[in-house]
């Protein structure tokens, strides 16, 4: 009997690569292959899911890409095949600098790696084989974007804005549910504008309707929602449904008018304002992460100001931040890259640190506090896991001390005994 192939899947960049990662294996694991995600060791073939996103991005992107093709060298890996979003940016330029790799392929068209490989692919085939733990999974429900800021490449990446059928989603959602998955992790390049390629209007709150009445999920968790027409009733039913989770991922970018005009934001610091507001006025409990991007063209000091002071007074729950790196292609690659990379990554470090000080205050007032935690792991002292306000790998983590009782994969009440500044100790009730 011949062996099977070692196929492994490198997965870098975002949950929505995870997820096209996830797909690829749910089609290639009935074929003559033995599949693993991210495995260390030897493998005949290596399949590496690409970012090209910012700058760090890119170059972890390439330095992984070398670091394979290196290990080809060495006998530990036969073939190199390169997939995602930089080889379908800069395939042709990435083939002649590094000829080492065997195959490259974008995110337009998987049936062409699945040529490559000699193994059926299908469109409407949407199984996954899960990279995630068991209980939760990400839920991608449409690709591309529409939006133009100015500073982004992912139009060009990943065109135009494609909804999928709400149908669809909930069929898949059932799927995972079946299999053991708890908590659902909408995602997209944009949550609010779910829907209008279908019907010309955010379907959001048509879509969250109908993946509540499922048995089995409890968790429904919203990421990557542009503030630019948020559906405002997707917050009345926040309030009023207990599976989808008080918290949203709302990346902001800026506060600055000026910058928010010049980055083709198509909003402004009072709409912000008011969202933040209606927000909290209608779910008081909300956990608000956003993202925000310094040391953009033209971005003054008097600017950065102003979106220092923004973070010390929304106090948001969740916060990152990136420094531009200019993206050939983009509106913003046209402008003057006024601020060093010195000094973007100091304004970066700067709102980091308030960010740190606001989440260990915030961490302290749940102390004496009980939360509904899902236990993701058990490490050596402690199980570990998250609150309805916390999504897996961004955000803060419970820790709870062993005892009888707890599993993983399930939900469990902790009061909080302790906090530092991102992360919580608990006990079990």
């Amino acid at each position: 009997m011949t062996s099977k192939k070692h196929i492994n899947i490198i997965t870098l960049g975002c949950s929505k690569n995870l997820v096209d990662s996830e797909k690829i294996m749910g089609q290639l694991q009935y074929g003559p292959f033995r599949i693993t995600h991210d495995a260390d060791g030897p493998s005949d073939i290596v399949v590496i899911n690409t970012c090209g996103f910012i700058g760090d991005a890119k170059e972890e992107s390439i330095d992984t890409i070398l670091q394979y093709t290196e290990a080809k060298k060495q006998g530990l890996v036969k073939e190199v095949i390169v997939t995602g979003c930089l080889s379908q940016r800069y395939k042709d330029t990435l083939k002649k600098e590094i000829p080492e790799a065997d195959a490259w392929f974008g995110v337009d068209n998987p049936s062409e790696l699945f040529g490559y490989l000699r193994q059926k692919y299908s469109d409407s085939n949407q199984e996954r084989m899960l990279t995630t733990p068991s209980h939760f999974a990400y839920l991608k429900i449409a690709e591309g974007c529409d939006r133009t800021c100015s500073f982004c490449a992912i139009p060009l990446i990943r065109g135009k804005f494609i909804s999928r059928p709400v149908e669809s989603l909930v069929a898949e959602a059932a799927e995972l549910a079946r299999k053991g998955v708890k908590e659902l992790l909408l995602i997209a390049q944009d949550l609010s504008y779910y829907g209008f390629d279908l019907e010309k209007r955010s379907m959001l709150a048509d879509l969250l309707r109908e993946l509540v009445k499922l048995d089995g999920i409890e968790w429904i968790r919203l990421h990557y929602a542009y503030p630019r027409n948020f559906p405002t009733e997707v917050i009345d039913l926040m309030a009023a449904e207990p599976k989808i989770c008080r918290y949203l991922d709302i990346p902001l970018q800026h506060i600055s008018d000026p910058i928010l005009k010049s980055m083709r934001r198509n909003t402004d610091k009072a709409t912000t304002l008011a969202l933040i507001d209606a927000f909290r006025s209608k779910v008081p409990d909300v956990a608000l992460r956003t993202t925000l991007l310094v040391g953009y063209p033209g971005e003054t000091k008097e600017h950065f100001e102003e979106l220092l002071e923004f973070v010390k007074e929304t106090r948001f729950e969740r916060l990152g931040v990136f420094t531009y790196s200019p993206e050939e292609g983009t509106k913003a690659y046209e402008l003057k890259d006024t601020v060093s990379d010195k000094e973007k990554q100091q304004r970066a470090d700067t709102i980091m640190e308030l960010q740190q000080t606001l989440s260990l205050e915030l961490n302290q007032q749940k102390i004496g506090q009980t939360f509904r935690v899902l236990i993701d792991r058990e490490e050596e002292d402690y199980f570990v896991g998250r609150t309805e306000y916390d999504s897996p790998e961004v955000d803060n983590e419970v820790y709870v001390a062993k005892q009888q009782g707890i599993v993983t994969g399930e939900f469990c009440s902790v009061r909080i005994t302790s906090a530092i500044d991102f992360d919580l100790f608990g006990e079990l009730l």
